[in-house]
């Protein structure tokens, strides 16, 4: 089993940067691929953003890319997303999630472990 708690989120205006970590525990933080997904209600969750499990392999939604990175730091368990020049758009539940593979992810069906979420909204 791999728990992840998901931070950060919040409310900010257009423009604005945000950083959303996501802290695994459980089962070896390195073993496992991980993703950000994103959700508003009525929509099916989003792929946003995928690192290998070294870190040196990324994939991102063409929404995103150039604006959003996503890092992680394996000797702290934790994975980030860093937002910058947020839009109204990417408002919406952000989750991420964990899977242990050898390759990067973008579905969200492959995915095994899943946090809470954390809310960011972005007014105009």
């Amino acid at each position: 089993q791999v728990q992840l708690v998901e931070s950060g989120g919040g409310l900010v205006q257009a423009g604005d940067p945000l950083r959303l970590s996501c802290a695994a525990s459980g089962r070896t933080f390195s073993d496992h691929v991980m993703g950000w997904f994103r959700q508003t209600p009525g929509k099916e969750r989003e792929f946003v953003a995928t690192i290998s499990r070294p870190g040196d392999s990324t994939i991102y939604a063409d929404s995103v890319k150039g604006r959003f990175t996503i890092s992680r730091d394996n000797a702290k368990n934790t994975v980030y997303l860093q937002l910058n020049s947020l839009k109204p758009e990417d408002t919406a539940v952000y989750y991420c999630a964990a899977v242990g593979h050898d390759f990067v992810i973008i579905r969200p069906q492959m995915y095994t472990y899943w946090g809470q979420g954390t809310q960011v909204t972005v007014s105009s």
